[in-house]
């Protein structure tokens, strides 16, 4: 199974992971539409968060919308999902997202396209 790896303490604020999420999949530089987010935490640097693929997201779906695929990544069914966001609320990290102008809800899908391009080695894909 695989996911992104977060080394927060490595981060250094460039934000470059959320223009590359969201102009690959939204093909926007927007930050309220990439799955992976970057924080300020004070004095302390930043916090990076993303979905860990833990999967109680698929338990609270009804339709179901959310599987596993073969690499044990949880992925949304666009075509199925009802966009109830169940999913958004009941997600114990807080990683799975929504924005007003998209129909169905978002989140990591451990691509590794950010992990590619973080200068700092803050971000890598994870056999785990």
């Amino acid at each position: 199974m695989k996911r992104l790896a977060v080394k927060s303490e490595l981060c250094i604020g460039c934000r470059l992971c959320e223009e590359i999420c969201s102009k690959a999949y939204r093909k926007e530089n927007n930050r309220e539409k990439s799955a992976i987010r970057v924080e300020e935490n004070g004095d302390k640097g930043y916090l990076i968060h993303v979905c860990n693929q833990c999967g109680n997201c698929i338990d609270i779906c009804q339709v179901p919308a959310l599987s596993r695929d073969k690499n044990g990544v949880v992925r949304i069914k666009k075509d199925i999902c009802v966009g109830c966001l169940a999913c958004v609320g009941n997600c114990p990290t807080e990683n799975m997202y929504y924005h007003d102008t998209l129909t169905e809800p978002f989140k990591c899908i451990a691509c590794g396209l950010c992990a590619k391009e973080c200068p700092s080695g803050a971000l890598e894909i994870e056999e785990y």
